[in-house]
């Protein structure tokens, strides 16, 4: 399937603008991870519409919210050394979050892409566009979200937040906008 502006700005419920900015790397990205199918690129798309809050922030909103002070110490996150939390708060796409995510991407991504930034030496680089896509369609290829997304019923999309944001936070606005992207990419054909 043809990621497309119109289908990007529906999908994820951005502006044309950033749609257009978008278009190439989550094009790209989508490719290389075989998010290339109408079920795979609904459900992509509605996470990181929501995930980005509509293609506007590749990084975490920091208060610090208490939610936020708890990044802090935690080893699961590899947040071991001071100023960890707030140091590899959520980025990208996807708001990868931690240490050890950042490093995770890093060497996940090297393994298909050439010239990919030290995440963990330089976190901010998942905030540019390329890195930014990258990041999410190499997360989703990593959790086996495409497998869940084939089989394109609401326990799967609810499995699949699950594997995102490790609750089922925001729920209601990842169903709205998989529904725009389905019925979206049924306008295309």
């Amino acid at each position: 399937m043809l990621l497309t502006a119109p289908l990007l700005r529906a999908a994820t419920g951005s502006t044309a603008d950033r749609a257009a900015e978008w278009l190439a790397p989550l094009a790209y990205a989508c490719s290389l991870y075989s998010i290339d199918t109408p079920c795979r690129m609904a459900a992509f798309l509605a996470q990181i519409g929501h995930e980005s809050g509509r293609l506007r922030y590749v990084r975490e909103l920091w208060g610090p919210t208490p939610a936020q002070r708890r990044y802090e110490g935690r080893a699961d996150l590899g947040n071991t050394q001071p100023g960890d939390g707030k140091r590899y708060m959520g980025r990208g796409l996807i708001q990868t979050t931690g240490r050890a995510n950042y490093r995770a991407t890093r060497d996940g991504l090297r393994a298909l892409v050439a010239s990919v930034p030290d995440f963990e030496a330089r976190p901010e680089a998942l905030e540019l566009p390329r890195w930014a896509a990258l990041s999410a369609a190499w997360y989703w290829h990593s959790r086996g979200l495409n497998a869940l997304a084939d089989v394109g019923d609401d326990a799967a999309f609810v499995a699949i937040t699950r594997r995102i944001n490790g609750g089922i936070n925001g729920l209601a606005d990842r169903r709205a906008l998989w529904s725009a992207a389905r019925e979206a990419m049924e306008d295309m054909t």
